[in-house]
């Protein structure tokens, strides 16, 4: 059975940096695209980034293009989302998942979800 489990969530200033994590279980993820959403309150959850995780293809939202980074550890059957110059609103609660069917981009393509982490971002 396939678990997410996002953790490195948290209150950081506008500009400021924060790298969330993601360990996945329950089978290997060759074939697999991974990907991170997120979801402020009152709004409906988002696209954020996706990578395939053989051949490390990434996805990004244009929201956050150029300012975060998504990457994973084959190995230890990580993903991880680096935020850098975070704006308030970054503010949301992320989560990770699994691509089942669709298009990368699609909320409704992915069918496995961790738990997620707030990320809260002061001006």
């Amino acid at each position: 059975q396939v678990q997410l489990v996002e953790s490195g969530g948290g209150l950081v200033q506008a500009g400021g940096s924060l790298t969330l994590s993601c360990a996945a279980s329950g089978r290997t993820f060759s074939r697999d695209f991974l990907g991170w959403f997120r979801q402020a309150s009152g709004k409906e959850r988002e696209f954020v980034a996706a990578i395939y995780w053989s051949a490390g293809n990434t996805y990004y939202a244009d929201s956050v293009k150029g300012r975060f980074t998504i990457s994973r550890d084959n190995a230890k059957n990580m993903m991880y989302l680096q935020m850098n110059s975070l704006k308030s609103e970054d503010t949301a609660v992320y989560y990770c998942a699994v691509l089942v069917s669709g298009s990368v981009y699609s909320t409704g393509a992915y069918g496995y979800w961790g738990q997620g982490t707030q990320v809260t971002v002061s001006s």
